[in-house]
């Protein structure tokens, strides 16, 4: 069916594994987008959250893009909504506002410029110091790049249900019982966890990390679907997925879990769920994701 509708099928790495096998290309949000670009496909499928096939649509606008569960949204763009985020714009006049990808269409149009995880630090360092930041929507992300950068920023109190469960209890108790491994965490945690991790970075750096690093053994704080490409990669390497505290499968994300097999198939066939996104809210949308192409 891809090929007889000239699809191509993005998947990100907390998709369920039969999915990241189908797809032409598995990866981090804003990659994805970005190598559909590089394709001559009539119709995007992502298989991710609603947030990452916006951006899809916001940087193919000429595509049809679909998405298996229209359901499938993220804690971080529920948290920040358009209306709340442009009064707390408005309370901070000539305040440089940096907004991280994981947020809804209507509010990157209300930026200035996105950020990935992979590139928030760049960009944070190349705002001029007598600027006022404003970093929205994970509070989390936003006080390790703080800490990094020692640049003073202004954070908008969202944050992501799967890495906000990591438990520093869990870790110290993994940390005891396997004190070889080496420790790999998503900036998304909060510093409880980040400060004993040995690699701090987005998916993607989290993968090449735990792939190719010198060690046996990596305890990964993140959404523990990323964990079946580094058993592709690299499968002579143990991987251990930091558990939360109550023993639910909360390090597992119920949003991109929304996303099935059977739903892909069927947003396939019947080429819907689709974005479709008001153009002049899709070219506002775009111009803070290019000037952040332009700072990175």
């Amino acid at each position: 069916m891809k090929k007889e509708k000239r699809a191509v099928l993005l998947a990100h790495y907390y998709q369920e594994e039969e999915i990241q096998d189908l797809a032409d290309f598995v990866g981090d949000s804003l990659d994805l987008s970005r190598k559909a670009q590089a394709t001559d496909a009539r119709i995007i499928a992502f298989a991710g959250v609603r947030f990452m096939a916006e951006t899809a649509k916001i940087l193919n606008p000429t595509r049809k893009v679909v998405l298996p569960d229209y359901e499938a949204g993220c804690s971080l763009e529920n948290s920040c909504p358009p209306e709340m985020f442009r009064a707390w714009r408005e309370q901070h006049p000539g305040a440089v506002s940096l907004t991280y990808i994981n947020c809804s269409a209507a509010v990157k149009a209300l930026s200035d410029i996105i950020v990935t995880s992979s590139n928030a630090e760049k960009i944070v360092r190349s705002i001029p110091s007598e600027k006022e930041i404003l970093f929205a929507p994970d509070r989390h992300l936003g006080a390790f790049l703080v800490k990094k950068t020692g640049r003073p920023m202004t954070l908008w109190p969202g944050t992501c249900i799967v890495h906000e469960q990591f438990s520093e209890r869990e870790m110290l108790r993994l940390k005891a019982q396997y004190p070889d491994a080496l420790v790999a965490a998503h900036p998304e945690c909060p510093e409880g966890i980040l400060k004993y991790a040995d690699h701090v970075g987005s998916t993607r750096s989290i993968l090449q990390f735990a792939t190719t690093a010198p060690g046996r053994r990596f305890v990964i704080a993140t959404e523990e679907g990323i964990i079946h490409q580094m058993r592709k990669l690299a499968p002579d390497r143990e991987y251990i997925a930091l558990p939360p505290e109550n023993g639910c499968r909360c390090n597992e994300c119920p949003f991109m879990k929304l996303n099935t097999i059977e739903k892909l198939y069927l947003c396939l066939r019947d080429e819907r769920p689709e974005i479709v996104l008001p153009e002049d809210m899709r070219a506002a949308a775009e111009k803070p994701l290019l000037r952040m192409l332009e700072l990175s």
